[in-house]
């Protein structure tokens, strides 16, 4: 057994699953509030009646067609109004589009692990592409050649890109920004801007396991390997790209990747980091039979299932460590870039233990926890994150 940073934490029951009512106001009013995760270019009144119809219909679970079709009216009707303001109104048009992208984001949360979920990720796609057209500096899909594809792997790879006008002169450095279980490409306009503001241009990838635009075979733990040598390579070929400079930064369940990705391609990277990363523990069986009564909005054990690729919970809970830690398969002997480490004390959803067990193996890491905080280490995590990524880029050579 693990001695728990969590303490009395770890078997706590926080008081908000399977009830809409417990958990949109005891944990997410007040972040719809102020427009932060899951609610970021969101706005409080589009989400208020959604919450108040779900709560009055009683509809507690997230993966029904009840709850998921609740938020699209607002949705569409968003996208409308985005739509008659672009020739009259851009600047309105492009807040439209966020505020629908928002709504669309919790329709198909947490995971899209049914039809009409994967109908409202093209939903949320099509919105946040329309109203990134509009912006100074716009996101752009990209759909690459998956070369290192194996068996079971699909043969190409849809990336979004954002990229500073500067680059036309002079290479850029480069984010490869790898998402989570939860986030996708259209979840991070917020990151690209602060990269732009750097003059980095941002990679978006989807990881395996979470949406059907990853190609990746989520029950193969080598594919990512395949998936990031594609990835990396495509960067290295283009002009507008200064492949020296390029930092992996992975998003809570992308955080595994971005680790695992600072051993298996560390002469690709100039850096990683592994933010709220799960490693070891996170899919172990003492950390799995607690995790649905901790601080994730709704049960992880279905979402989990459906990304590695389980019958049951059950069948993880004996395998999955076995076959995905980085400790079990030796990930972390291998020699790593730089790698810095962050998350919150209190993580309940990926252990900080996970974070502080890779001092025990290969290169020197560097890392940060923030005390008091849980998953992601929110609000001060960013503001460690982002100087550190400045200074790696400004070494790399």
């Amino acid at each position: 057994m693990v001695n728990w940073i969590l303490g009395d934490l770890f078997k706590k029951d926080y008081g908000h699953q399977g009830s809409i009512k417990a958990l949109w106001e005891m944990r997410w009013m007040f972040p719809c509030r102020r427009a932060v995760y899951p609610f970021h270019d969101g706005k409080y009144e589009d989400f208020e009646p959604i919450f108040e119809k779900l709560i009055a219909k009683n509809i507690n679970d997230p993966y029904s067609d009840a709850y998921t079709s609740a938020f699209l009216p607002v949705a569409e009707t968003l996208v409308k109004k985005a739509n008659e303001a672009e020739s009259t109104d851009r600047d309105l048009a492009t807040q439209l589009y966020k505020r629908a992208n928002a709504v669309f984001r919790l329709s198909r949360f947490p995971y899209i692990g049914t039809p009409l979920k994967e109908q409202v990720f093209e939903s949320q796609k099509e919105a946040y592409l329309m109203g990134a057209k509009l912006w100074d500096v716009p996101i752009t899909e990209v759909v690459i050649p998956h070369k290192h594809a194996s068996e079971g792997d699909g043969k190409e790879i849809p990336l979004y890109l954002r990229i500073p006008p500067a680059s036309k002169e002079s290479p850029c450095p480069v984010v490869l920004l790898v998402t989570g279980l939860d986030g996708h490409r259209p979840d991070n306009t917020e990151r690209t801007e602060e990269h732009l503001k750097r003059g980095w241009a941002t990679v978006i990838c989807d990881i395996p396991g979470t949406t059907v635009d990853c190609p990746a075979l989520k029950t193969d733990p080598v594919s990512p390997d395949r998936l990031f040598s594609s990835i990396l390579e495509w960067i290295a070929s283009q002009e507008q790209f200064n492949s020296r400079k390029v930092i992996a930064w992975g998003l809570s369940a992308g955080g595994y990747y971005a680790i695992r990705l600072a051993h298996t391609h560390a002469s690709s990277l100039a850096g990683s980091v592994g933010h709220g990363a799960g490693t070891h523990h996170y899919i172990g069986r003492e950390w799995l039979e607690q995790v649905g009564r901790h601080e994730y909005p709704f049960g992880l054990e279905r979402a989990y299932c459906m990304k590695y690729g389980y019958s049951d919970f059950e069948e993880m809970k004996e395998k999955c460590q076995k076959t995905f830690s980085l400790v079990e398969t030796g990930i972390v002997n291998m020699k790593s870039t730089r790698l810095l480490l962050i998350n919150g004390i209190l993580d309940g959803c990926m252990p900080v233990e996970d974070s502080m067990l890779l001092m025990e193996y290969g290169s020197p890491k560097e890392a940060r926890f923030i005390q008091g905080r849980a998953h992601m280490g929110y609000p001060e995590a960013n503001s460690v994150v982002y100087p550190w990524m400045e200074q790696v880029m400004d070494t790399a050579v």
